[in-house]
């Protein structure tokens, strides 16, 4: 389980079929294989660690979900290790679990924010509520505003200046995770 307060911004040294390398020295500090860290809001295994990188396998699946099959060496990359029991939950309950890619359609200034609409597929923004909790490339936002096939958040320095986000113009894509407490409220409805 993640918070979806990124921790680190990482750099791609590898991208291959099936396998992601990232220099982390940050997040690496104490990592031990088998440590679940999200990339870009993604839950993967460290499968490998040489000295400030790691490795991890990524599965079709993932990629299909994902927009990691497009990542590129050089690229930035949102980190976040997994959390402990002791833990605060500083953002929200992010599983790690992208269901999903958004398209970035503009990045509008308003004040000392600034506005971020994304795009995406009717079956995501079902699950996206105003107001609340949605993760994007790893970082938990809350909605500002929903319409007919976008969503928007309002980034404020900090993030801006503490992920990747920043990284994006609009037409690029951002990996999506929905509010689970959403799921699980429809899952049950739909039961009865």
């Amino acid at each position: 389980m993640f918070t979806g307060i990124v921790e680190e911004i990482g750099e791609v040294v590898e991208a291959g079929a099936g396998v992601l390398r990232v220099r982390a020295p940050q997040v690496l500090t104490d990592a031990r294989l088998g440590d679940s860290i999200a990339i870009n809001g993604v839950d993967l295994t460290i499968a490998e660690i040489v000295g400030d990188t790691f490795a991890a396998h990524v599965m079709p699946e993932t990629y299909r979900r994902s927009n990691l099959s497009g990542l590129e060496r050089g690229e930035h990359v949102n980190l976040e290790r997994s959390l402990r029991p002791t833990d605060r939950l500083s953002g929200h309950i992010v599983r790690g679990v992208v269901e999903g890619i958004a398209t970035i359609e503009s990045l509008t200034p308003e004040g000392n924010a600034l506005i971020a609409r994304f795009r995406t597929s009717q079956e995501l923004l079902r699950y996206v509520v105003v107001k609340g909790p949605v993760c994007v490339n790893g970082v938990s936002l809350t909605v500002t505003e929903k319409g007919a096939g976008t969503f928007a958040v309002s980034l404020v320095q900090y993030t801006r200046e503490h992920t990747n986000l920043l990284d994006k113009l609009p037409g690029d894509s951002v990996n999506i995770e929905t509010d689970i407490i959403a799921r699980y409220v429809e899952s049950i409805l739909a039961a009865r």
